[in-house]
């Protein structure tokens, strides 16, 4: 049995390892249809259409060097909480000066402990793109992100089924937005390219057990299209991992949980932009 993290339920909720992405995503589903009672869809959709301040997130991510998505997260299900002292602007101003890229905002409530308040926030504090990581399972989220503040958002493909994937892809080009594909196999990633996505993202996490190997990525990165971005998530804690992920030819990284277990997330991301040479530095 894995020992889960559920801040809304039970702090050490039992959950079988096989179950731990059926569980997040059951509880992303009552959640939206909480948040579709409160807010209406057409409000939403209202909003996100007359949206015009975007910050373009494949520019961000398209140097000539390895670019990074600094992450903002209090909470994981493997890890619990991650950070008591939990502030979402500074953080992201500490992440902008060191030379993130752009910046990814957690929003789930239920296991992240996050909040679509949180990327409001940061939106409001830097001038990079801003990307929201949740559990996308219906056009509502979408409208909500894109109404939010949102330049990028997450489509997680073993969340979706095809229908859905493609629908939410048009969506977000229809709405000026981004999506980052979000792959962890090689079915899963033909499934994206299939779907016509742009940037896609290998996790190295494992969402069943929450396991974490960047062989992940250098095994399924030669299968993504050159016309694509690829992206690097999760388990990236060192200059070396760095520098290995740019010879492989990623395009970005993105790194949380490392940043944020540190005394300090944006002096952290610093040090790691420094002791590898192959990253680009926003602004440099």
């Amino acid at each position: 049995m894995f020992h889960f993290v559920h801040n809304s339920l039970h702090w050490g909720t039992k959950v079988k390892e096989s179950q731990v992405l059926s569980t997040i995503i059951s509880a992303r589903r009552r959640r939206v249809e909480e948040m579709r009672a409160s807010v209406p869809l057409d409000r939403l959709r209202q909003a996100a259409e007359l949206r015009s301040d975007f910050r373009d997130f494949a520019t961000a991510l398209s140097g000539e060097a390895l670019s990074v998505i600094a992450e903002i997260k209090k909470a994981s299900p493997s890890r619990g909480l991650l950070r008591s002292d939990f502030r979402p602007r500074e953080i992201s101003e500490s992440y902008q000066q060191a030379g993130a890229s752009a910046i990814s905002v957690l929003t789930e409530e239920d296991f992240f402990q996050g909040a679509i308040e949180d990327m409001k926030a940061v939106r409001g504090a830097v001038g990079l793109p801003v990307l929201r990581k949740d559990f996308i399972l219906d056009e509502y989220q979408v409208y909500e992100s894109v109404a939010a503040g949102a330049d990028a958002f997450l489509l997680i493909v073993a969340a979706l089924e095809d229908k859905d994937l493609k629908h939410f892809l048009r969506l977000s080009e229809r709405l000026r937005v981004t999506a980052l594909v979000e792959v962890h196999v090689v079915e899963e990633l033909d499934r994206a390219i299939g779907a016509g996505a742009q940037i896609i993202g290998v996790n190295n996490r494992n969402l069943n057990n929450l396991e974490v190997s960047l062989d992940t990525s250098f095994r399924l990165r030669e299968k993504i299209p050159s016309t694509c971005l690829a992206v690097s998530e999760s388990g990236i804690k060192t200059g070396r991992d760095l520098d290995s992920l740019a010879k492989a030819g990623y395009n970005a990284v993105l790194i949380g949980e490392h940043l944020m277990l540190s005394d300090d997330p944006g002096e952290e991301l610093s040090r790691l932009l420094k002791s590898a040479p192959t990253i680009k530095m926003a602004g440099a």
